[in-house]
């Protein structure tokens, strides 16, 4: 009869109490990645989705737009988001992020990538969302070929083999890479779609924001086409690359890669060297993480120029304030916001929430 080979059965041997914690922590492991699957699955819709099913598909353009862009590239490059799931359903936020990046840039193309758009020359989904932005002549919605994306850059490969196995972070890992091979490719400027511009971001270049004492983060990015640090960043990807630590591969790679690049052990010994800038909290993440809730505590409105008078744009902490609701009329931060740098959302949340 044959034996049943002894690598087989290790776990579970020794006394009853060893083979029980034994299975106790398979059982737990077990779990603990089913339920990082299934949020991940549910990840980037918003808890009050409902809010949104009864949504019309189109909404008329306003008659106040901005310009239309020249007809020859901007010099200072395109602005560019990216949706690297396969929604094709904006929130109000995201809108609000493009529309704020429009009105502050009519020269310049604003390109909004997403995967979940249909290539060739078939017509976008029906969406409040897409409808709205298509308002704008600068805003371009195109489709998002990561394939296409990553092609000759050492992302490449990375991107082949991950398609093959499961990780837990998957989509903000994919959003990391991906604005990294934008920057690289096109250069310009790449803004989260949880961002509301305030003003100009046109003379940053080469830069990037610190989100605390610590840490950078590639929310914002400014960088010129094919520019080394960005070089840098995609290898280092790829060199250290753990899609089971959270970050790793987003603000804690461009920490890395920036003191290896001006040769520092804390973010406190240089904020520019070699070409590349780091900006304060102020410029881009006024409200740190952990005080996300401040965007919905009522702001009087002459306090708010003051609060932001020294903010590019500011993020608003989308994975942690989704689903949140507030007013669109009311005195919430995030409620001014709208009404001040994204009119038609503004006014399409009014009319439709």
């Amino acid at each position: 009869m044959s034996r049943r080979p002894d690598c087989l059965l290790w776990p579970l041997r020794g006394v009853p109490r060893q083979r029980g914690c034994t299975l106790f922590i398979i059982s737990f492991k077990f779990m603990f990645l089913v339920s990082i699957m299934i949020y991940w699955h549910i990840v980037g819709e918003p808890r009050s989705r409902g809010q949104f099913s009864n949504l019309p598909a189109d909404v008329p353009c306003p008659s106040l737009m901005p310009p239309p862009p020249p007809s020859s590239s901007p010099a200072s490059g395109n602005i560019f988001f990216l949706e690297t799931s396969d929604r094709t359903n904006p929130n109000f936020l995201f809108m609000c992020s493009v529309e704020s990046a429009a009105r502050a840039h009519p020269e310049s193309r604003v390109m909004v990538l997403m995967k979940g758009l249909p290539g060739g020359n078939a017509s976008l989904p029906r969406h409040l969302g897409l409808s709205l932005l298509g308002c704008f002549p600068n805003v371009q919605m195109l489709p998002l070929d990561l394939e296409e994306l990553f092609r000759d850059t050492p992302l490449a490969a990375w991107y082949g083999a991950m398609q093959w196995r499961w990780e837990p972070y998957l989509l903000p890992v994919l959003s990391d890479a991906s604005r990294l091979a934008v920057m690289w490719k096109f250069g310009g400027i790449y803004l989260d779609t949880d961002f509301i511009v305030l003003k100009s971001l046109r003379n940053l270049t080469n830069t990037l924001g610190i989100q605390s004492r610590y840490v950078l983060n590639g929310a914002f990015l400014a960088f010129e086409r094919h520019h080394e640090f960005m070089a840098l960043c995609m290898r280092d990807f790829v060199a250290h690359y753990n899609g089971w630590i959270w970050g790793h591969q987003g603000p804690q790679l461009l920490t890395r890669v920036f003191k290896k690049w001006c040769s520092i052990r804390s973010l406190g010994d240089s904020r520019a060297c070699r070409g590349v800038t780091i900006l304060p909290c102020e410029a881009f993440y006024p409200i740190p993480w952990q005080n996300w809730k401040k965007y919905f505590e009522d702001v009087s409105p002459e306090e708010l120029p003051r609060l932001l008078n020294a903010t590019y744009a500011v993020h608003v902490w989308n994975k942690k304030s989704q689903g949140t609701r507030f007013k669109a009329t009311s005195r919430a931060l995030l409620a001014q916001l709208h009404a001040r740098y994204c009119p038609t959302t503004h006014e399409a949340m009014k009319m439709y929430l």
